[in-house]
């Protein structure tokens, strides 16, 4: 019985794996079993970084609303339970660049939200 090599698949295969490797520096962009588990290696990095990025901006969001409002004499709990008593429902992103580009209108929401006890 001949050998059976692979031939079509195995290309194909192996070269869908250094297609996602090109950029990679050196052996790793080249070599089928070294660019493999680079990209193994990077596609669960995007994976987890994926998750770990939409923790991350929602902490620079909560940093950026908190130092906005302690200058307008609240805190950042304060502000969210008012917010919630008063029927506000505005998320973070859009109070963190509500902040940061237009404060006129963020110390006006934040006096609204003062008055309604």
């Amino acid at each position: 019985m001949p050998r059976a090599k692979g031939g079509f698949k195995t290309r194909r295969r192996r070269k869908k794996i250094l297609e996602k490797a090109k950029g990679y520096y050196s052996s790793k962009s080249r070599l089928f079993r070294i660019a493999k588990q680079a990209v193994d290696r990077s596609l669960l990095y995007a994976y987890r970084d994926r998750k770990a990025r939409k923790r991350e901006f929602r902490a620079l969001w909560i940093i950026r609303i908190n130092a906005a409002l302690r200058a307008l004499g609240l805190t950042y709990s304060q502000f969210i339970s008012r917010m919630k008593k008063s029927n506000i429902t505005l998320n973070r992103k859009v109070l963190a660049d509500m902040a940061y580009n237009d404060p006129a209108a963020f110390s006006q929401l934040v006096e609204k939200v003062k008055s309604e006890k």
